[in-house]
């Protein structure tokens, strides 16, 4: 059974948080990489983002181990940080597919800046991270 308590008022909080940091990340390193590094179509609306979606599934990975689901990692077995990283980021590439599609048709709908429509996108796939995580990822393991 979910503990509503325990999911609204402790992990909601901390996983906000936790993705405010990594969209921070997510979009300097994006900003960085659309902007200065890479200038055709192909290298600002694919490439800067898959880069900075990598540097912030790192972030919010470390974030979640640490603060949001600390109580449901052990932190003394490497390999299975390791498993759950590996985990992690193939769900957030599920996150990242819904995040791009949603990218490119804001940007092909109203032209903005990348920056901008990355951020709204960012937004829609928030939800699914949130409930991947909580209920897969880091799922509460029954007591043995």
């Amino acid at each position: 059974m979910i503990d509503v308590k325990d999911l609204i008022v402790k992990r909601v909080p901390k996983f906000i948080v936790g993705n405010l940091i990594g969209t921070v990340v997510d979009t300097l390193v994006l900003w960085f990489f659309s902007h200065v590094v890479f200038h055709g179509y192909v290298g600002q609306i694919i490439i800067s983002p898959t880069i900075s979606f990598e540097c912030a599934v790192s972030v919010n990975f470390l974030l979640c181990c640490r603060f949001i689901w600390k109580d449901r990692v052990k932190q003394t077995a490497s390999t299975s940080i390791f498993r759950r990283f590996l985990a992690y980021n193939f769900m957030c590439v599920g996150g990242f597919v819904v995040k791009m599609g949603f990218l490119m048709l804001i940007e092909f709908l109203t032209h903005w800046d990348v920056v901008i429509c990355n951020l709204l996108a960012l937004c829609v796939s928030g939800t699914f991270n949130f409930m991947m995580s909580e209920f897969v990822i880091f799922k509460k393991r029954k007591e043995q």
